[in-house]
């Protein structure tokens, strides 16, 4: 992924190639619903499918806000047509081991352990894995979780740098994700004047064939 700037993508982590056109494609859907995109990628699973990743601003995503998901963007890609093949569309929330794409995941998740790949060599190393210690308004700070010898025990990565990066699951993570969750379920409720009844889920994903 790289960073190229596209209007209205508040991303800091973006797609290239197809995979970048299809996201400015379902992107202004996703915004004329309450969604924001999080990521697009198209692989060669199962035939061919291209998954949507997305969420609400609050950061919720259930199976019915999958489906309403779906139902948008599908019309939006059949005119446009991005994929010469037939290919499953797949939409789902991040996860709890989701990627982080926007500086406030970074700040939303601070102290957690990610896997972090660079575009270009920071501190002589593109891989990097680690605590996220601090998140900054140009870049981030990793407390690293294993240190070499003569490595310093932290390293500050600029976002420009990073080509990818994901949490990396662990009792804490799916303690607080879980929380988080649920703390946001229960706010969206109350906005929507909604009872605080319903069964909570822990990954949504509805899949359609194109």
């Amino acid at each position: 992924m790289t960073a190229t700037a596209t209007e209205g993508d508040d991303r800091i982590i973006r797609e290239s190639g197809i995979d970048a056109r299809i996201a400015q494609i379902v992107q202004p859907v996703l915004r004329g619903i309450g969604f924001r995109l999080v990521r697009v990628h198209l692989s060669g699973q199962n035939g061919l499918t291209l998954q949507i990743m997305a969420e609400r601003d609050d950061g919720t995503m259930t199976v019915e806000d999958c489906e309403e998901v779906s139902r948008a963007v599908s019309p939006a890609l059949d005119v446009d047509d991005p994929i010469e093949k037939a290919y499953h569309l797949e939409v789902s929330s991040p996860g709890i081991d989701r990627p982080l794409v926007r500086k406030s995941d970074f700040v939303t998740w601070t102290g957690h352990l990610v896997k972090m790949e660079t575009s270009i060599l920071v501190a002589d190393r593109k891989r990097f894995k680690g605590k996220i210690a601090e998140a900054g308004e140009d870049d981030v700070l990793i407390e690293r979780d294993v240190a070499a010898y003569g490595q310093e025990p932290t390293v500050r990565v600029p976002y420009d740098a990073i080509a990818d990066v994901r949490l990396i699951l662990t009792d804490d993570l799916i303690r607080d994700a879980l929380s988080k969750d649920n703390r946001e379920r229960k706010e969206a409720k109350k906005r929507r004047g909604e009872p605080d009844d319903a069964p909570e889920g822990a990954e949504d994903e509805t899949e359609q064939e194109l």
